[in-house]
C-alpha cells in the first residue's frame, strides 16, 4: 500500500457573500463526507495527509484561517489522518494586502521592472525581505502550526518525506510563488519568480521529490530555468491557481518522466460548466516492475443535480487515471531490503536557505536529534504544537511560557517564532506535554467565555 492523500486546492475562505455563504458551507461538507467514502473504499478508512496547494484563504487575514483550521481539522478526521498532517503553500490570496507597506511597494515595481538578479539582490536584504514577507503574517503563524513554515529567505522548504517501499521514498517540496504577487499579475505578461534558492531543489538517490507549488510554470519570468529544474529533479509538480484541471506526463529524456498536475478549484466563487467544486485524492506508490513512481488520481467534481460530489471522469482523463513515472532516482538507489513496511517521516529542514527566520535561534533541529523527535511525534507534540501556533495569540502563548518559567531571566531578546519553537520543544522535552496541553484548551476555554 503506497501513500495516500486528499489534495485540495483555491478554498478561499472568507470570499463567501449572501447565499453564497450557505452554499459554499454545504459544500464543503459535503467534500468531507465524500473524502470519507472514497477514502474507506481506496484505503481502508485511513489516508496519509491532505495537500493544500494555496488560496486557503481569500484576504490572508487571522479570521479566515481559524475557519480554514477547523475545516481542516473535520477532513482530517474524517480520513483517519492526525490534524497536524497537512502540506500547504501560499496562494496570491494568502497574502494580505493590506500590510503592503509603501517601501514594500517600491520593491515590487523595482523587481517587477528589472528580473531575476534585481529580485536576488532584493533577497539579499533582510529589511527588504522583511517588507514582502509582512503580508504573509497570518498564514505564516497558520503554516508554522502544521510544520510547513515559509522559508523566510526565499528558499524552498521541505519537512516531509514518505516511504513507499524501503529505499523507496517520496519528498514534498514547497514552493512560494507568490511572494511577488500584487493583485494584478497576468500569465500573459509574467510578472512572478520563483528564484534560484528556490528552483535548486535536491536530488537524492532513492528519493522522488514532489513539488507543490500555487501557479503552474507559465506565471515566471524565470519558466524556463524552473522548467529545466523541474524536469531534471522532480517527478512531481502539483500546482492550483487557475480553476482548471489538468494533467499531463512528459517523457523529458529515456528513462525520466515528469508528471505536471493543475488543480481546479475546491471552491471557486461560483459553479458552472466551466469551473466547478473539484478536488483529487491521489495515490502514490512503488512501481515494482519499472522500479518508477506510480500515480493514480482519483479526480472528484461537483455534481449541481445531485448536489454532491462524484467520480469525475472528464476533466484529469477518466475515472481513476494511473500513471507509471520512470525514476532515475529509484533506480539509482541501493538493492531493497525484504522489509516492505511503509512510513512516513518528519525530516530535516532541507531547504538551501534557513527557515523561520535567519537568527542564531533557528530551531529546525539538527541530525543528532532526530530520533528524539520522532519520539515526540509519535506522543502528540505535533498536535499540541499546532494548536499552540495556530490557535493561540501571541500574548496567550507567552503566558504559557512565562508560567512555565520556559523564558530565560534576564533575556532581552525579541522573541521570535523561532523562539518561542525552540522553548516549547525544551517544554515537551522536559516532560511537560500533559501540563502544556491543559493550558492550551484552559485559554481557549477563556477566551470563548468558558
Amino acid at each position: 500500500m503506497g501513500a495516500v492523500f486528499v489534495h485540495v486546492s483555491d478554498i478561499h475562505f472568507g470570499q463567501e457573500k449572501g447565499e453564497r455563504i450557505h452554499i459554499h458551507a454545504d459544500v464543503k461538507q459535503q467534500l468531507i463526507l465524500d473524502a470519507k467514502e472514497v477514502i474507506s473504499s481506496i484505503a481502508g478508512g485511513r489516508a496519509n495527509g491532505i495537500l493544500a496547494t494555496g488560496d486557503i484563504a481569500h484576504s490572508g487575514t487571522r479570521a479566515e484561517y481559524e475557519e480554514a483550521g477547523i475545516w481542516l481539522d473535520e477532513l482530517a478526521k474524517s480520513i483517519g489522518v492526525e490534524i497536524h498532517q497537512v502540506q500547504m503553500i501560499p496562494g496570491n490570496h494568502d497574502l494580505d494586502r493590506s500590510k503592503l507597506s509603501f517601501s514594500g511597494s517600491q520593491i515590487l515595481d523595482h523587481i517587477r521592472a528589472g528580473g531575476t538578479d534585481e529580485y536576488e539582490a532584493i533577497l539579499n536584504n533582510p529589511t527588504d525581505r522583511a517588507a514582502l514577507f509582512a503580508r504573509f503574517e497570518d498564514y505564516g503563524r497558520f503554516s508554522f502550526g502544521y510544520n510547513c513554515p515559509l522559508n523566510n529567505e526565499g528558499g524552498f522548504a521541505s519537512e516531509m518525506k514518505i516511504e513507499l517501499a524501503p529505499g523507496r521514498s517520496i519528498r514534498f517540496i514547497r514552493f512560494n510563488s507568490s511572494l511577488l504577487c500584487h493583485g494584478g499579475e497576468k500569465d500573459e505578461c509574467p510578472e512572478l519568480m520563483i528564484g534560484a534558492r528556490q528552483f535548486t531543489i535536491p536530488r537524492e538517490n532513492g528519493v522522488e521529490n514532489v513539488v507543490l507549488c500555487h501557479h503552474p510554470l507559465n506565471w515566471y519570468k524565470d519558466r524556463e530555468q524552473v522548467r529545466e529544474y523541474i524536469r531534471s529533479r522532480a517527478r512531481v509538480f502539483i500546482s492550483g491557481h487557475e480553476h482548471n484541471p489538468k494533467v499531463s506526463v512528459d517523457n523529458v529524456e529515456e528513462g525520466r518522466d515528469v508528471l505536471m498536475l493543475a488543480a481546479g478549484a475546491t471552491a471557486p466563487f461560483k459553479s458552472d460548466d466551466t469551473y466547478t467544486f473539484t478536488y483529487n485524492i491521489i495515490e502514490f506508490d512503488w512501481d515494482e516492475e519499472i522500479d518508477g513512481l506510480c500515480v493514480t488520481i482519483h479526480p472528484r467534481a461537483w455534481n449541481p443535480a445531485r448536489t454532491s460530489f462524484e467520480s469525475d471522469e472528464k476533466r484529469l482523463g477518466g475515472k481513476h487515471p494511473k500513471f507509471r513515472l520512470q525514476s532515475p532516482s529509484f533506480r539509482n538507489a541501493a538493492e531493497l531490503s525484504k522489509s516492505t513496511k511503509s512510513e512516513l517521516v518528519f525530516e530535516e529542514n532541507v531547504s538551501n536557505s534557513p527557515s523561520l527566520d535567519s537568527s542564531p535561534d533557528n530551531v529546525i533541529e539538527n541530525q543528532s536529534n532526530n530520533k528524539e523527535k520522532y519520539l515526540l511525534d509519535s506522543n502528540g507534540y505535533e498536535t499540541a504544537r499546532l494548536k499552540f501556533f495556530r490557535d493561540l495569540f501571541e500574548t496567550e502563548r507567552l503566558r504559557i511560557l512565562v508560567e512555565l518559567e520556559a523564558l530565560p531571566s534576564g533575556s532581552n531578546d525579541p522573541i521570535t517564532q523561532g523562539l518561542e519553537r525552540k522553548f516549547f520543544d525544551m517544554l515537551i522535552r522536559n516532560g511537560k506535554l500533559a501540563i502544556v496541553e491543559r493550558l492550551i484548551d484552559k485559554l481557549i476555554e477563556e477566551r470563548n467565555g468558558g
